[in-house]
């Protein structure tokens, strides 16, 4: 069957090569795509968020499977375009995918469930918000309510920089109409992971676990991003702590989208806070994370495509169980210079041929675009994700770096410490 991935990030291509692998598949079509994705298969320039285009793009192309990456295409009612035309979608419907287009939903929806998440409060009045943070204690966590491209989060240390934050988000729209409400939550004390459940509406299967660094530069220090590397395995997330999060978190919220008529499919991603009360719901995604996706990729020793079209069909109760390689791997985020804020787009890259073609490594491209000569230059914030796999967590690191050294990009940065937390 023909493929259609949806996005055009590093993410995309890490399920682009993982499919394209599938012997089920015959070809991938993605768009809008990147350099990486054209040398899988064919890139067409449609917009991620523009339903209708890509709705008769799969209709065209006769597409057996369309699979969504970002949020914004979900967000967009695609799915909803796709289930009127008969074609199999993995992805949330458009009333689904509220669980990330909201946070405020999503908060609201873990009241009603029981879902462990850090209290919080719903604002759109800058003095209101204001007056709720006099009785808390810092640091405080200020969120943009709607899609804000991994960056409407703000952990302010003092009370002045909470309130300038709040000023920027509702009344300066730092973050555009995504920033019309913020919610105000309790900080979490503990250690983030990133976990994901392959759903169909009725039934979930988990994947394993990843942890991501937000944090812009060495020591996890600097702003947040959409993430800077990641590793997997999670030392964090031991078999308990999965098994919470199954328990107390994934199903019980597959079970009241069901019961709320919103029926989950396509990937549940589970930001998480590791307590010592267990696991706690920071946010969710209704896809896969990025860079996460590129380390899962890379771990996965299974056949993806008859998974994801078993849950797009609704028939996931049958499907086979996942395999993963026991061998760690970790991703490192090379960014162009400005990111998070203002990246510089058009800078020469040069050198991504020889960091493949080192043992066990594959970059995946994310913010980039090719001339007509082939010259590669960025075109994004984060840029190319190296990736490798190694015999232990150390290894994997060693060998991703060795392939950042073979990468001449003086337009970029990385941090130099992806997967220090697990080393230490």
């Amino acid at each position: 069957m023909k493929i259609l991935i949806v996005g055009s990030g590093g993410r995309e291509h890490a399920l682009g090569w993982k499919l394209k692998q599938s012997p089920l598949v015959s070809e991938i079509i993605a768009a809008p795509g990147n350099p990486g994705l054209a040398a899988l298969g064919r890139c067409v320039a449609i917009k991620a968020d523009d339903a209708r285009e890509l709705a008769a793009l799969a209709a065209r192309e006769q597409a057996g499977l369309v699979v969504i990456g970002p949020e914004a295409a979900a967000v967009a009612g695609l799915a909803d375009a796709l289930k009127t035309l008969g074609i199999p979608c993995f992805g949330p419907s458009k009333a689904a995918a509220e669980l990330e287009g909201s946070k405020a939903f999503m908060k609201d929806f873990c009241q009603r469930h029981g879902v462990p998440t850090a209290d919080y409060k719903v604002f759109d009045d800058a003095i209101r918000a204001k007056a709720y943070l006099a009785n808390r204690e810092p640091p405080f966590v200020i969120k943009a309510d709607g899609l804000a491209a991994g960056k409407g989060v703000i952990i302010a240390e003092t009370r002045a920089q909470a309130d300038k934050a709040i000023d920027e988000v509702l009344f300066l729209r730092k973050f555009g109409t995504a920033g019309q409400r913020i919610v105000i939550e309790d900080f979490l004390p503990g250690e983030e992971a990133s976990f994901f459940a392959i759903c169909d509406g009725e039934t979930a299967i988990p994947l394993i676990a990843a942890q991501d660094h937000k944090r812009a530069y060495d020591g996890d220090k600097g702003p947040n991003t959409g993430g800077m590397g990641a590793y997997s395995p999670a030392p964090v997330f031991t078999d308990k702590v999965r098994d919470q999060t199954m328990d107390e978190i994934i199903l019980p919220t597959l079970a009241g989208m069901k019961a709320e008529g919103r029926p989950f499919v396509g990937v549940l991603f589970a930001g998480l806070m590791i307590t010592p009360a267990g696991p706690k719901l920071i946010e969710f995604n209704v896809r896969f994370g990025d860079p996460e996706c590129q380390v899962l990729m890379r771990r996965l020793a299974s056949d993806f495509a008859p998974v994801l079209l078993a849950a797009a069909k609704g028939e996931l109760a049958s499907a086979a169980p996942l395999e993963w390689d026991a061998k760690p791997a970790v991703t490192v985020v090379y960014a162009a210079q400005g990111y998070p804020d203002e990246p510089l787009k058009g800078s020469i890259i040069r050198g991504v041929p020889e960091a493949n073609a080192l043992a066990d490594v594959v970059v995946f491209h994310a913010g980039t675009r090719e001339d007509e000569d082939g010259t590669l230059r960025a075109d994004g914030g984060r840029v190319l994700s190296v990736t490798a796999i190694g015999d232990d967590l150390k290894a994997a690191i060693a060998r991703a770096y060795a392939a950042v050294e073979r990468i001449d990009w003086p337009g970029g940065f990385c941090r130099s410490d992806i997967g220090w937390r697990a080393l230490g």
